[in-house]
């Protein structure tokens, strides 16, 4: 008779075999996106945008890497601290979105994530020195509303509800146009903290406090969606700070 504990040690290593096995098995962009999931550890994010690169180099789907490069760059970037580096990774985001775009410019994917990468470039840089990045981001955000409105669940309208909140009037800005583009982001996504928090701001800028609160509110009792975990633990801290201030206390 064999021990039991070395049966099991036995069924462990097996497993283990076999879960290295499956992993191997698996394209880089695969094993870019597992990473990618967990991007809630900036590690894991940083690992994911070394896997796509290895896919680009192993000749995998090139459009396929080029957005994913954005996608990562954008997380990657928002949540570095050192302007100079993020004005970098931001950068290195609009040329992968760019050769995205080019490869296939009949799909959203690419058109999404060259925009959103222009916008974060641009508040890194500030708002009066970006205002020559408004139009192309309007341009790749249209195109996403053209080829796929429902895209990220709405994120080509709460990106351009973003832009006319951020923009002052003499450059286009407008709080209404802001409203309606992420009224409409909100029924493709109701769970998207991010366009609660966004649609909190037009609200209140359009000194409508009661439906800021209820969006703040919704934001932190609802069911995270389950591809947006990360973002909404992060959403739901600037939603509690938010509510702590002026517009609130007053409103009490």
């Amino acid at each position: 008779m064999i021990p039991k504990k070395i049966v099991l040690s036995l069924l462990v290593l097996l497993v283990m075999a076999f879960a290295a096995s499956a992993q191997e098995t698996k394209t880089f962009v695969a094993q870019g996106d597992d990473l990618y999931a967990e991007r809630g550890d900036l590690a894991k994010a940083k690992e994911a945008l070394a896997k796509y690169r290895e896919a680009l180099a192993a000749g995998e789907d090139a459009y396929g890497v080029y957005w994913r490069l954005a996608r990562v760059e954008y997380w990657t970037g928002d949540h570095t601290p050192d302007k100079t580096e993020k004005k970098r990774i931001f950068e290195q985001g609009i040329y992968h979105g760019k050769k995205a775009v080019q490869l296939n410019p009949d799909k959203a994917d690419g058109h999404f994530w060259l925009g959103v990468c222009y916008g974060v470039y641009g508040e890194a840089k500030g708002v009066l020195k970006s205002l020559s990045l408004v139009k192309p981001i309007k341009e790749a955000m249209q195109r996403v509303l053209e080829i796929d409105p429902a895209y990220e669940k709405g994120g080509a309208d709460q990106v351009l509800g973003r832009v006319y909140y951020e923009l002052p009037g003499f450059a286009g800005g407008s709080k209404k146009k802001s409203l309606d583009h992420l009224l409409k982001a909100r029924e493709y996504g109701p769970r998207v903290g991010l366009t609660l928090l966004y649609l909190s701001d037009t609200y209140i800028a359009l000194d409508e406090v009661d439906k800021a609160r209820e969006c703040l509110d919704i934001l932190l009792t609802m069911e995270p969606d389950s591809d947006l975990i990360p973002e909404t633990a992060e959403e739901r801290e600037q939603a509690r700070k938010k509510l702590e201030g002026k517009p609130f206390k007053k409103a009490k």
